[in-house]
């Protein structure tokens, strides 16, 4: 597996807890905003990428402080031995968050039939019906809205998330998700911070900005169809 970095202590990115964050690297998107492109990209030469064991030797030192780990990337489901970091984490007694793109729903499903994660973040970037090109060539909406059905036929806590990112997303759009991910727990719509991105020609060629008064505009579109709905 390929970890490509460790965030030591989080408060923000496992809800209730103390957390840290793994980073894998590798992503099958090429979401423009992307603000780990080090990682989207799978680069081989970031001085951050840390060994196995030394995740697990953090991780026991850790136990009277941590409450969770984040399994973030990149894209955590593209590596083949995800299961076994999970059982190895579990076995460590940390519940086990599991940040995801949802590309890959039979990944994500054995995930939650073995009982190695805990809470589940699904990112919907737009319709989609509308990924390809943008956020990936070829990318099937099928496989999408599987994952979506996966995750809230399972009981377990999640929330999805939107980056609200013109033209990617707008009222109809939003509309849209809400309508797909009827009855969610958690809808949090992020706004876009423009920092180090993967796509910066991107952000030359277009209108990008949604500002704080659209973003309620967009909540206001999705609370009827969520249990709760939250900007950030």
């Amino acid at each position: 597996m390929v970890l490509g970095g460790l965030e030591k202590n989080s408060f923000i990115d496992y809800p209730g807890k103390i957390s840290c964050v793994l980073f894998f690297s590798g992503c099958n998107f090429d979401c423009p905003y992307c603000h780990n492109p080090d990682l989207a990209k799978g680069s081989l030469s970031s001085t951050h990428f840390i060994d196995e064991n030394t995740v697990y030797d953090f991780l026991e030192k850790r136990r009277d402080f941590l409450d969770g780990v984040v399994i973030s990337g990149g894209e955590p489901t593209l590596q083949k031995d995800l299961v076994y970091l999970c059982e190895k984490i579990k076995q460590m007694g940390y519940p086990v968050k599991l940040d995801t793109n949802g590309s890959r729903p039979k990944a994500v499903k054995r995930l939650i039939d073995e009982g190695l994660v805990d809470y589940i973040a699904m990112d919907i970037k737009t319709d989609p019906f509308r990924y390809s090109p943008v956020i990936g060539r070829d990318c099937d909406p099928d496989l999408i809205l599987s994952t979506v059905r996966i995750i809230m036929d399972s009981s377990l806590p999640h929330e999805f998330k939107t980056t609200c990112i013109k033209p990617l997303v707008d009222a109809s759009v939003i509309e849209t998700i809400s309508r797909i991910i009827k009855g969610s727990m958690l809808y949090a719509l992020q706004r876009f911070r423009k920092t180090e991105v993967l796509h910066p020609k991107y952000f030359q060629e277009n209108e990008y900005l949604i500002d704080d008064d659209e973003l309620m505009d967009l909540k206001t579109i999705a609370d009827p169809w969520v249990q709760r709905c939250i900007v950030r």
